[in-house]
């Protein structure tokens, strides 16, 4: 199986195996770093930053140097044809044509698949607002996997900014389908988004376990956990008593700690970031000499600020140096397999990669909703990009936007098949009557508002009162 002409916008562009395939060239590559300069030797990467960066753009630009392509660069909106005007779709399009590979970091949910739809060559997701950044998640599970030797059945705790931490999204889900075990330490306020729960509920399996923020070590708060995912591999016998599965689990150790800092470029300071700063959870000596934490791995995306203590630099626990150095040879690996300059064995993909992709029935009829994210492009460029969801859930009615992943809840329903095609039953109802169940998804059409319904030319349903 070739990734060849690929684009890596989601974790879920790749299967597990795919991903195995990655590492297994990375662990080639980063045992003769010099001796790749002739893998992409004539090739063109484009590396578009208009977030700030020095680990990512850094660690994409060496990897292309080091292949021997060249690298042509913006950094900044500011100075670039968008901050005239220009599209999305069009940049993507003109730089698609400069060079064979684009890597873009862009502060809108969703502009990867943008630029991935237009561009006519591969692009990678270097982060793309709150919502992914799938390289970093490459880097992160390869170090896991080189520390540990293995994903699966291990405890991992995410800890900080779970809601804008988009390191932690990517993560979460990638973790889930390796088969380890989530615990949720977050911010007050910043819990992970329950787009990201839904999808590793209904994905990928497992359970996720609410701990009502309670302490698991007993000893004050040290630990105080709000969720647990349970992978579906968790022996039955634990799997039937939950509580004692939590304690019992904990008791074993906790594998690695994830760490982020406090997002404050993406969380509004009128909704409280001061008060949340000071209650921000701290990793520190003095919590990694709790017996559940004696092995723990300490890795964080970095930057960090006060979320991560120095003290622990020398500690052999802590891996974020590493992990930042081993982002070459896994970026080197990606860039080399999806320009088809080198190729891998890959075995045939056993299981889909999620159910979004393999089955979600998708809802495209460009009128009615629109994403309720601010930061998704397809809010912020609807004058090209006609809003596009995939159907969750039909209990309730559950919308998910294709580019930002945020879910919607309509309110009203209609069927564009009607009696005879008279006004008279050309009818809305509320999407929590039997009709949102009814309806051929053929057929359904969703509104946001009455008045959309209205405009449209579309009467209340006899019972959309009461």
């Amino acid at each position: 199986m070739s990734l060849e002409g690929r684009s890596l916008v989601t974790m879920d562009d790749l299967s597990n195996e795919e991903i195995e395939g990655v590492f297994s060239l990375a662990d080639e590559m980063s045992e003769s770093m010099t001796g790749q300069s002739g893998v992409c030797q004539g090739k063109i990467m484009a590396s578009l930053f208009f977030e700030p960066s020095t680990r990512t753009r850094l660690s994409f630009e060496a990897a292309m140097l080091r292949l021997g392509g060249r690298v042509i660069t913006a950094v900044d909106i500011s100075a670039t044809s968008l901050a005239k005007g220009e599209s999305i779709a069009d940049m993507a399009r003109v730089v698609g044509s400069y060079a064979d590979i684009i890597v873009i970091r862009h502060p809108w949910e969703g502009a990867a698949k943008v630029v991935a739809d237009y561009a006519g060559v591969p692009v990678i997701n270097a982060g793309d607002g709150g919502h992914e950044h799938p390289t970093q998640t490459l880097l992160d599970l390869y170090t896991i996997r080189k520390e540990r030797g293995t994903i699966k059945g291990l405890k991992i705790a995410l800890w900080g900014d779970l809601k804008y931490g988009r390191t932690l999204h990517s993560l979460a889900c990638a973790l889930a389908r390796f088969g380890a075990s989530i615990l949720f330490r977050p911010a007050p306020g910043l819990e992970m988004p329950e787009h990201v729960v839904r999808k590793l509920t209904m994905d990928y399996g497992g359970e996720l376990r609410k701990c009502e923020a309670v302490d698991q070590t007993g000893k004050g708060g040290v630990f105080s956990l709000d969720a647990i995912y349970v992978t579906p591999s968790t022996p039955h016998q634990l799997a039937m008593m939950p509580d004692i599965s939590i304690q019992v689990e904990l008791e074993k150790g906790v594998d690695a700690i994830y760490v982020t800092r406090f997002q404050k470029e993406r969380h509004a300071q009128a909704n409280g970031g001061d008060d949340i700063k000071k209650a921000y959870p701290v990793v520190d000596k003095k919590l990694l000499k709790e017996k559940t934490f004696k092995q723990t791995l300490v890795m964080h995306p970095l930057p960090r600020i006060d979320e991560l203590a120095h003290e622990l630099d020398a500690d052999p626990r802590s891996m974020y140096f590493k992990q930042a150095a081993r982002g070459v040879p896994v970026r080197m690996a990606l860039i080399s397999l999806l320009l088809g300059a080198r190729k891998v064995d890959i075995p045939e993909v056993k299981e889909p990669i999620s159910r979004r992709k393999a089955g979600y029935p998708v809802y495209d009829r460009g009128f009615g909703i629109r994403c309720q994210n601010r930061s998704c492009v397809s809010v912020n460029e609807e004058k090209y990009i006609k809003a596009e969801f995939r159907i969750a859930s039909r209990q309730p009615l559950t919308l998910m936007c294709v580019y930002c992943e945020h879910e919607i809840f309509p309110k009203y329903v209609a069927s564009s098949e009607w009696h005879e095609g008279t006004l008279e039953s050309k009818r809305y109802h509320s999407a929590d009557s039997h009709w949102g169940r009814k309806i051929r998804l053929e057929n359904l059409i969703v509104f946001d508002s009455e008045s959309e319904a209205r405009s449209r030319g579309f009467k209340p349903g006899k019972n959309i009162h009461g």
